[in-house]
């Protein structure tokens, strides 16, 4: 017997992980004064990127002594601008529990070649034992795990006494959950993620422990341009003040006003972490209404609000062998994709089979609850079609 469709669909049907949704309103006319076809090094550019800078402090609630900078490839540029200046002075502590974090794992100990080092791992949807981490260690982790839907509940368990740095990729937790500043000594996020700015651009925040690390300790191996952040063994300031160490985009850094302007605009950071959490609850609400479906993270304490992943608990389905379980996930999202009512929301190829969607403040509650329905229609319908091929 065939479902029947949902009468309406989300209005902004972008559930990904990144790129995210567009903030509500966004229109590419609200990018009219960019400075395009102007150098980032003109008075109109490095004013606008020092704003950039500037904005993002005040939405962020950043401490006044930490430095704020834009530098090159995104999260991934930023996470790895840190882990090669900063590390080799200290043991140090691996907390991962997801792909990324276990790709940080793997420079680390591959590429850095790094030996004196302690890994606290989890499989998807737990995290390991965070006590277990040495405050005389520097510490690496992400605060909310992309892939696993996996977040720390607090930072807690970071030591104030701490003699190490905490090195913490934030990118699918700034902007929408409450980051600990001084508990954390390095954070890196990008435009594309809690904010739905465009890709490319990361942000490097570093705590004056980290500065003073910068400026006492060299590594061992050669840095390339685009990684060094001190002149003459001191911090070059330039680029925590909009003087990039490559060129960005001037439209992207208009995008990404247009977005901090607007997360202002709506009451700062409180309101956009309500609005995550508003959007989270209504698939709370939907889970436990439907049988077929739970989190992949059984503790609700560790549950992110932004990338909500979900796994598919009907008996039916998961007796099916790891790859038909994979297989029938990507052909319930498929099915809503071709209707139009949600893109880009399957689970991410490293992790469990299930669902992955995004709950970010740039996405309207509405528009997840508008999501659920076109998904209880597709799962009637994809569990159908292998109930008649079986």
């Amino acid at each position: 017997m065939t479902a029947a469709k949902p009468a309406s669909r989300p209005l902004v049907p972008h559930f990904s992980s990144g790129p995210c949704a567009k903030r509500p309103g966004w229109s590419a006319q609200n990018l009219k004064d960019a400075a395009l076809g102007r150098s980032h090094r003109a008075k109109v550019g490095k004013a606008k990127l020092k704003q950039a800078i500037e904005l993002t402090r005040e939405v962020l609630e950043v401490p006044a002594d930490y430095r704020i900078g834009i530098v090159p490839a995104s999260d991934t540029g930023a996470v790895e601008m840190a882990l090669w200046s900063l590390l080799g002075a200290r043991p140090v502590t691996t907390i991962a529990w997801e792909s990324f974090g276990e790709g940080w794992v793997s420079d680390i100990i591959k590429e850095l070649k790094l030996k004196d080092v302690t890994k606290l791992h989890a499989p998807y949807g737990d995290i390991p034992d965070l006590s277990k981490a040495d405050p005389a260690s520097d510490i690496v982790f992400t605060w909310n795990g992309t892939t696993s839907g996996v977040r720390v509940p607090n930072a807690d368990w970071i030591s104030g006494k701490r003699e190490g740095l905490t090195i913490c990729d934030a990118t699918s937790a700034a902007f929408a959950q409450e980051l600990d500043w001084p508990k954390l000594d390095v954070v890196t996020f990008s435009w594309q993620k809690a904010l739905g700015g465009e890709a490319g651009h990361g942000m490097l925040v570093l705590s004056p422990r980290a500065v003073e690390r910068l400026e006492s300790y060299k590594p061992a191996w050669p840095l390339p341009k685009i990684f060094r952040m001190t002149k003459g063994g001191k911090l070059n300031e330039g680029i925590f003040q909009g003087e990039t160490i490559n060129t960005p985009s001037m439209l992207c850094v208009e995008d990404y006003l247009d977005t901090l302007n607007w997360g202002k605009s709506i009451g700062g950071l409180k309101a956009l972490m309500a609005r995550a959490d508003a959007n989270t609850k209504v698939l709370a609400d939907w889970k436990a209404r439907t049988p077929w479906i739970d989190f992949l993270a059984r503790d609700p304490a560790i549950r992110s609000n932004t990338s909500v992943c979900l796994k598919v608990v009907d008996p039916a389905i998961t007796s099916l062998t790891p790859d038909a379980q994979s297989d029938f996930a990507k052909k319930l999202v498929a099915l809503v994709e071709k209707e139009g009512a949600g893109f880009d929301f399957a689970h991410y190829r490293d992790a469990p089979a299930g669902l992955r969607i995004w709950c970010g403040a740039t996405v309207e509650a509405r528009d997840v609850a508008l999501l659920t329905q076109w998904i209880d229609w597709a799962f009637a319908e994809t569990k159908a079609t292998l109930a008649k091929a079986a």
